[in-house]
């Protein structure tokens, strides 16, 4: 029987990537998204789920654990809120926050009793080189900075449980939607930020 995974953000860029590689390995996936992905596959489900709302994304995150419960989740969703340090408002701060936090947390709780009743769980989290610092990302490296916190946290505590937990930290990836609307394609900047990627 296929395995499912659960990932946020499955509707472009990394995540629509990630859902045709599981798709592609045999996966049953289950995309959390404001939009579907662009495409459609026998072992795809969508729930369109708004995940800086914190109660939308806990009421979708419950029902797929009650249909469709999964072992293995990704949590791939971000937005970067682009601003200058004066322009930065709570309403960013709290929309991230849920968006990369928040939603992350409702997710691995859903997903938690499935996992500690198999004794096996694979938990990634999508953090950003921008960590340690980008300017204009106040709330974006903030908040992807916490995630690291709270998966190392989430390591310890889950390890007994067989349930590991891992954070990738990917710098620009260019043609995704998030990097080519802060860095359009074929700018001196994209250039720039090129010539700073080992490999170019």
């Amino acid at each position: 029987m296929a395995e499912t995974v659960w990932l946020t953000g499955g509707s472009s860029g990394i995540g629509a990537d990630l859902c045709r590689e599981l798709l592609k390995d045999g996966y049953k996936v289950v995309s959390f998204a404001r939009r579907p992905p662009p495409f459609e596959h026998d072992n795809l489900n969508s729930m369109i789920a708004d995940l800086p709302d914190i109660e939308a994304s806990t009421a979708a995150f419950t029902e797929a654990a009650n249909e469709k419960p999964a072992s293995r989740v990704i949590h791939n969703a971000g937005a970067t809120f682009e601003r200058p340090l004066e322009e930065v408002t709570p309403q960013d701060l709290n929309a991230v926050t849920q968006l990369h936090l928040g939603s992350a947390i409702a997710m691995v709780q859903a997903a938690l009793p499935t996992m500690k009743a198999r004794h096996q769980g694979r938990i990634i989290l999508m953090s950003t080189r921008a960590i340690v610092g980008l300017e204009k990302r106040t709330v974006y490296s903030a908040t992807k900075a916490g995630m690291v916190g709270m998966g190392r946290t989430w390591a310890l505590e889950l390890a007994p449980h067989g349930i590991t937990v891992n954070m990738v930290a990917p710098g620009p990836i260019a043609e995704t939607e998030m990097f080519d609307a802060a860095v359009p394609p074929d700018t001196e900047l994209a250039e720039r930020i090129a010539g700073r990627v080992p490999v170019g």
